[in-house]
């Protein structure tokens, strides 16, 4: 069984974007962008909502043949492109960079591919990732917690029926101010 993980940047007063869907303030320092790249490397499979994908497939696919890319941007876009992909959206009708279309029943498919042998799938996008914590799929929480504050937006976490028990098993601190923290779900 797949192990299935929802790790993304956070402000301190829980967003992963402020109104308007800006993620201006989560822009990550070389050290924490060093981290992101290593749990790229350590994932099997990417699971993305329809804005998340957006966002992440209008840079990355070209994202190495900027000419102010850094190493470690150039290796990122080109671990992005080569994994695996799947994209839920009830929207789109095609998607491109060795991603897959899911416009179905998103938490029957998480529970499937959970189901099946691999590696670690992380999963990403705000409504994408709260389906899979209602329905108790996910194992695992990374939280890059940014020292900003941003009022409002996107939270990371959603409403819930009950409560999801979880053991620290990680903290982190970066030079940047972020601190990561990473939860495995009780069961």
């Amino acid at each position: 069984m797949r192990k299935l993980i929802y790790a993304m940047n956070v402000s301190l007063d829980g967003y992963i974007a402020a109104p308007g869907d800006d993620i201006g303030w989560s822009v990550p320092s070389d050290e924490l962008f060093r981290f992101w790249s290593d749990q790229l490397r350590a994932t099997d499979l990417s699971l993305y909502g329809r804005r998340l994908w957006q966002t992440m497939s209008s840079y990355w696919p070209t994202g190495d043949q900027r000419p102010d890319a850094t190493p470690a941007e150039i290796e990122f876009a080109r671990r992005w492109r080569d994994m695996s992909k799947v994209v839920f959206s009830s929207t789109l009708d095609t998607v491109d960079w060795n991603a897959r279309l899911v416009t179905g029943d998103a938490v029957a498919e998480i529970s499937r591919l959970k189901a099946e042998d691999g590696g670690p799938m992380d999963i990403g996008g705000a409504t994408l990732a709260a389906a899979a914590m209602r329905a108790g799929l996910i194992d695992e929480y990374v939280l890059a917690t940014a020292p900003v504050l941003v009022g409002g937006g996107t939270p990371f976490f959603t409403a819930l029926d009950d409560w999801v028990k979880l053991t620290l098993v990680e903290t982190r601190t970066f030079p940047c101010g972020v601190i990561l923290t990473r939860y495995r779900t009780r069961r």
